[in-house]
């Protein structure tokens, strides 16, 4: 192949190579922050209490001797990406400084807000399996990606199989974590004059059990999957219901779905939310359901954000067939289902809070 232009043409190229590269092994990123929460090098940083040389961390890993040489290449990636940060440069790579950066904090163990159960869940093996058979999936009449890597639905997997239902739910409820602090303290007023709520596939209970603490005088129905629900305790303000949201939401003021929208198609969510519409007429125009789910922003979003919402989008693809949306898309599901009002609140970061009104 003749380069026109020379140097211009082969540099053009070159970045190209590169670009494609990058993307051929952004999967080390991934890899490097599971390996090191699996190692327990974040709980080692930060129970040091000061910043900790490469030499005092190799001494507190628990590794082979052997590969004591490769942790600063891991330290190294993970600086790069932004993980921990480096101090005190000098020849002697062993007493080189790391400390924990702001986005290292939710790495933590026993951090209220940690992450790590959704970095587990969402590592398991089942969940990135179906990422090797997409290009099959798009020539075959599957519903999605995981049917066609596991011979059937992520539902039925997890109904099938105690360990993954059980590291999934817990992943679900380490995100609920965060989001239901900032939640709780920014939409409070969203409660005003109700007395009732059905967290709908409401999982394990954390959201509904942070509002039943703060909002005492609410009547909270925790309603999912009788897998999910199984087994799982009350309060006197607080119950747990199974049953199948596509026939039936027990009544309520208000009706909350946290995360739970983005995993089915638009017909799936106008059946669901005409089972809210119905669960809440009893409160007449007073009643009202809230959606806390991502709101997509391709336009007006900072690339990081962009990109992290077009990650989700596949992932909600491969796993459930389902999509994010934009806001336009959002407001064609709540007319398609009968409401007559909606309001979106892009306080929950990623995530909005969508009201929507009989």
């Amino acid at each position: 192949m003749e380069f026109q232009n020379g140097d211009h043409a082969s540099a053009k190229l070159l970045r190209s190579q590169g670009h494609i590269w990058n993307h051929i092994f952004s999967f080390i990123n991934s890899m490097s922050l599971k390996c090191v929460v699996e190692l327990g090098i974040p709980d080692i940083i930060h129970n040091y209490g000061k910043p900790m040389t490469l030499s005092k961390l190799i001494a507190s890993l628990p590794i082979n001797p052997s590969k004591t040489s490769c942790i600063h290449r891991l330290m190294r990636i993970m600086v790069h990406s932004g993980f921990f940060s480096r101090h005190n440069a000098t020849e002697n790579e062993l007493e080189v400084e790391y400390t924990l950066t702001d986005d290292s904090i939710l790495l933590l163990k026993d951090h209220p807000f940690s992450v790590i159960p959704f970095l587990h869940a969402m590592y398991d093996p089942i969940l990135t399996k179906p990422w090797h058979h997409l290009s099959t999936w798009f020539k075959n009449d599957d519903s999605t990606p995981f049917a066609t890597a596991n011979g059937m639905m992520i539902w039925d997997y997890a109904d099938r199989n105690p360990k993954m239902n059980k590291s999934f739910n817990e992943g679900m409820a380490s995100d609920s974590q965060l989001i239901t602090s900032v939640f709780i303290e920014k939409c409070k007023d969203m409660f005003n004059g109700s007395e009732s709520l059905v967290d709908v596939a409401g999982g394990t209970g954390t959201l509904a059990k942070a509002i039943v603490e703060s909002f005492p005088h609410l009547q909270c129905t925790v309603f999912d999957l009788p897998h999910v629900v199984a087994g799982l305790q009350g309060s006197c303000n607080l119950k747990y219901v199974g049953g199948d949201m596509f026939k039936e939401i027990p009544p309520a003021d208000v009706i909350l779905m946290k995360w739970i929208m983005h995993d089915w198609s638009d017909e799936e969510c106008v059946k669901i939310l005409k089972k809210c519409k119905e669960a809440i007429k009893s409160k007449g125009k007073e009643g009202k359901v809230i959606i806390i789910d991502m709101v997509i922003e391709e336009e007006n979003g900072n690339d990081e954000t962009v990109e992290t919402e077009l990650f989700l989008d596949m992932v909600v693809m491969a796993l459930y067939n389902a999509k994010e949306r934009n806001k336009k898309e959002w407001v064609k599901l709540i007319s398609s289902a009968g409401f007559s009002d909606y309001k979106i609140s892009p306080v929950l970061g990623l995530r909005s809070v969508i009201e929507i009104y009989p």
